[in-house]
């Protein structure tokens, strides 16, 4: 049984940066793949980035070259650190984890282990 710790998140103004952290607790080859990804009221989860532990990442085009997710494998920790943060980045943000992302490292339909959630909320 995996289980995602997520921390971190909060409030910011339009143009700061947050960091937000997710430690997992099972296998290796239980979290191959981990990811953050965010759901606004009224719109569906989508993926912001990712990475395998072999090392390769996926960022969504709406967060590229404004954050940047690294992962320590020694501790099977994540974190995604989020800069120039605009108020169309407000959301929950998930951490999930999937030892195959069957659909893809980016689509939510192919973790089946998700963190609890937490807020982030940009003002203008």
């Amino acid at each position: 049984q995996v289980q995602l710790v997520e921390s971190g998140g909060g409030s910011v103004q339009a143009g700061g940066s947050l960091r937000l952290s997710c430690v997992a607790t099972g296998s290796p080859d239980a979290t191959y793949f981990m990811g953050w990804f965010r759901q606004a009221p009224g719109k569906e989860r989508e993926g912001v980035a990712a990475v395998a532990r072999g090392g390769t990442v996926t960022y969504a085009d709406s967060v590229k070259g404004r954050f940047t997710i690294s992962r320590d494998n020694e501790v099977n920790t994540i974190e995604l650190h989020m800069g120039d943060l605009k108020p169309e980045d407000t959301a929950i943000y998930y951490c999930a984890t999937d030892p195959q992302a069957t659909y893809g490292m980016s689509a939510p339909r192919s973790y089946h282990n998700w963190g609890q959630g937490t807020q982030v909320t940009v003002s203008s």
